[in-house]
């Protein structure tokens, strides 16, 4: 039975396993999430009453959260690909940096896609700022990080999985300055070149009229 993927092309965090399973060629059921697929959100509330996405079925055990199942991926279905490195030292670094670009590039982000979501009447600009002063602060860390090198933590791991999306989806709340941070910037460049994630990107160019601020016309 193949892997099983609940997920949508246009989410960030669904990109992030995707991303994960192009670079090996995993094969594996995409289960896409929308109200045109009503069957796929049954099944996937019976899974995971959570809701939250994406989610990986492997005949009838489901793993939950996106880390954890990139992690699954390299322990039951391997490929070239090492996504997470055998020496411990150097794995740590890479969960290190899965968490910084999910906790402080990725939930900023979201933080501002969510006030856009809401009715005027409710909307924080406090909020609003609050988040886009901590990807600020995030952008400087991160373009020191990646002042010397290519990758997040040397060769393309799972914190690159997590980095592609954040930073893609950052940049249109609240723009990466190459003039500031130019490290980074190229950094996302390199990251929009990478086929496993070029891919993730196309597939969910139909989708970006959905963004309530707005996606910009690039990339």
């Amino acid at each position: 039975m193949p892997l099983t993927l609940f997920a949508h092309p246009f989410s960030s965090y669904s990109q992030k396993v995707l991303i994960a399973l192009y670079e090996n060629g995993t094969s594996f059921d995409f289960r896409v999430l929308d109200p045109q697929h009503p069957d796929n959100g049954a099944a996937f509330a019976r899974l995971w009453p959570m809701a939250k996405f994406p989610l990986l079925l492997d005949s009838d055990r489901p793993v939950m959260e996106s880390s954890t199942i990139i992690e699954y991926l390299q322990l039951h279905y391997p490929g070239p690909v090492r996504l997470i490195p055998d020496d411990r030292i150097a794995g740590l670094e890479v969960r290190m940096l899965d968490r910084i670009f999910d906790n402080h590039v990725m939930a900023n982000m979201q933080r501002v896609v969510a006030d856009a979501l809401r009715p005027p009447e409710r909307r924080d600009a406090v909020e609003v700022e609050k988040a886009k002063s901590a990807l600020e602060t995030a952008y400087g860390w991160l373009d020191t990080h990646m002042s010397r090198r290519e990758w997040a933590a040397g060769d393309f791991s799972l914190a690159d999985c997590a980095a592609a999306p954040s930073l893609f989806y950052a940049d249109w709340v609240h723009p990466i300055e190459a003039a500031r941070f130019a490290a980074l910037r190229a950094y996302r460049t390199r990251l929009l070149a990478r086929p496993s994630f070029a891919r993730a990107v196309d597939e969910a160019r139909p989708f970006r009229a959905y963004f309530p601020l707005g996606a910009p016309d690039r990339d």
